[in-house]
């Protein structure tokens, strides 16, 4: 548990990617196996989803310190973990050891859920500051130290020399502590078998187009499709079995069960988008946000926000893999399989035609108004590759919107954030009558950001922060509405959960207006004229389901 512990405190406090890399792989070297497999588990898909963490830390707070003590110093540090880990009392007489990894993920999955109290206390004295937080770290599911599941599996590829690309093809037909997958790592052992399983195959990602790319482009050599704004999948069906991957190789089948049943008797992987779809039209992405990372889908939800998805590529077709041909191939293809099989609840991404680059500018600026997200290049001749290659595929995303916002409200972050007040939420300027009949400005809440700001705006912003508060409650405090920030964002939708009764798409700070006085600032009126529509977005000659679509010639 020690060196798992340290490992985490390291990753924590390195910042370069190159830093955490190392850590990964020297910790995925040294460490005995069936710990470093569950480490691992624990930095990717996570190891107990299920455990009534909060409850049982309330119930070991509770006989040890004085409760609103406890209370302000989690709102103060930001993180439950550190708090806890600070303030549990030393057991200065145990001479118990501390406990071996394995030991702390085997009693966990053994022990019912109102014994959960016990078992950790017990933990939490024979381990030190260090430990206890990475303890805790490690059963709450969340690590959060800044490695994702794929920067994990790179240092796998990293320590043993394999592909990155072999190693997620049979990640998910394998299980923690993963002691299988480390022996063909080390040449101890055969690659564990992946056949016939619904398994995740790397996407192929996209570059943002720049300038300098259209001059080695031609019209001919390249198809256009809509970018629909949903959620990137893969379906794998195979066996009887279909699983539903995000794009980073996540299991999100339990969120979408009518689309699992639709690939039931299929033996196929598919690429496509996640949308929400009424009558034939796309919703909005806020619609969609309804049905994602819900463990149980209710018959309301499931008629209110109807999941589709529209297919862009086949990667196995039938049992064959069909990577290595080309786009047009792939593209004809996946018709002819759409064609024989026809799932419900799906079609196929339509072809954008276009004579020339003029001709395609010009559908492009009117993506917005269809309420699309602008629109993918991709050449014919590139095969299905794993990752972001270069010179095959592009995304042309319409301009972000911004308005100028005052900022009213101010959050601790979490992680190496904690310290900082760096979750930012903003308003505009709304007109209403006062009770004697005058008509009074105030702001509006319509979004929260804590990106896109430099180290040294968040230093700048959290001083601001500190020193323009008007009342604290807990770890937010509201501030005096003098700042403005430029906020940068994909579309904004109506909303209850704001009193503005708008959000926005991911907002982000785009400048911090200094300069400008907090009057000036835009009102809601203003932001209330780009609001995407609800009900349906324009279907931009996307067929009706179940339209047959044929490729473009030459």
């Amino acid at each position: 548990m020690q060196k798992f512990a340290v490992l985490l405190d390291s990753l924590t406090t390195t910042p370069s990617r190159n830093g955490k890399l190392a850590l990964l792989v020297e910790y995925f070297r040294s460490a005995p196996d069936p710990d470093r497999g569950y480490a691992l588990a624990a930095l990717t898909d996570g190891l107990f989803p299920r455990l009534p963490l909060r409850r049982a830390i309330g119930e070991l707070m509770t006989g040890r310190i004085d409760p609103v003590l406890y209370q302000m110093s989690r709102d103060y540090v930001g993180d439950t973990a550190e708090t806890v880990s600070l303030l549990w009392p030393e057991d200065r007489h145990s001479r118990r050891p501390s406990p071996g990894l394995s030991e702390v993920v085997s009693a966990f999955e053994m022990v019912p859920g109102n014994a959960v109290a016990p078992v950790l206390g017990d933990f939490l004295d024979r381990l030190d500051v260090r430990g206890r937080w990475a303890l805790l770290k490690l059963i709450g599911g969340a690590p959060r130290v800044g490695v994702s599941a794929r920067l994990a599996r790179t240092a796998l590829a990293h320590m043993s020399g394999h592909d990155l690309a072999d190693i997620e093809e049979i990640w998910h037909a394998i299980k923690p502590p993963y002691t299988g997958l480390f022996a063909w790592l080390e040449q101890r052992g055969p690659k564990p078998d992946a056949a016939g399983k619904p398994v995740f195959r790397p996407l192929m990602l996209a570059h943002p187009i720049e300038e300098g790319d259209w001059a080695n482009l031609s019209p001919s050599d390249i198809v256009a499709e809509w970018k629909w704004d949903g959620v990137r999948v893969q379906i794998a069906a195979g066996g009887g079995e279909v699983r539903i991957f995000s794009r980073s190789g996540d299991d999100i089948s339990v969120s979408f069960p009518e689309i699992v049943a639709a690939f039931q008797p299929y033996d196929a992987v598919l690429d496509g988008e996640l949308l929400v779809v009424r009558d034939g039209a796309v919703a909005p992405f806020n619609d969609l946000q309804q049905r994602l990372n819900r463990k149980t889908v209710t018959p309301k939800m499931l008629r209110g926000y109807p999941a589709f998805v529209r297919l862009y590529d086949i990667l196995i077709d039938d049992g064959e893999d069909v990577r290595a041909l080309t786009f047009d191939e792939r593209r004809m293809r996946l018709e002819a399989w759409h064609r024989r099989h026809r799932p419900a609840l799906t079609d196929v991404s339509a072809i954008v035609s276009f004579e020339d680059f003029k001709a395609l500018d010009e559908l492009w600026s009117g993506s917005r108004e269809a309420g699309i997200e602008g629109l993918m290049l991709k050449r014919r001749s590139s095969p299905y590759l794993s990752g972001r290659p270069k010179g095959h595929w592009w995304k042309w995303k319409r301009a972000a919107l911004t308005v100028d916002c005052v900022l009213m409200y101010a959050q601790r972050g979490s992680g190496k954030r904690s310290s900082y007040y760096s979750d930012y939420t903003f308003g505009v300027w709304r007109e209403i009558a006062s009770e004697d009949g005058e008509v009074v400005r105030e702001v509006v809440p319509v979004g929260k950001a804590y990106s896109g700001f430099t180290d040294e705006e968040l230093l700048l912003l959290d001083k601001f922060v500190r020193n323009h508060t008007l009342e604290q409650f807990g770890p937010v405090r509201a501030v005096e509405q003098t700042l403005v920030l430029e906020i940068a964002f994909d579309a904004v939708f109506p909303s209850t959960r704001h009193k503005s009764g708008l959000a926005m798409r991911f907002p982000r700070v785009h400048r911090i207006r200094w300069d400008k006085p907090a009057d000036e600032a835009d009102t809601l009126d203003s932001v209330q004229r780009l609001v995407v529509a609800t009900d349906t977005v324009e279907k931009a000659d996307q067929p009706a389901q179940g339209d047959l679509l044929e490729l473009p010639q030459r």
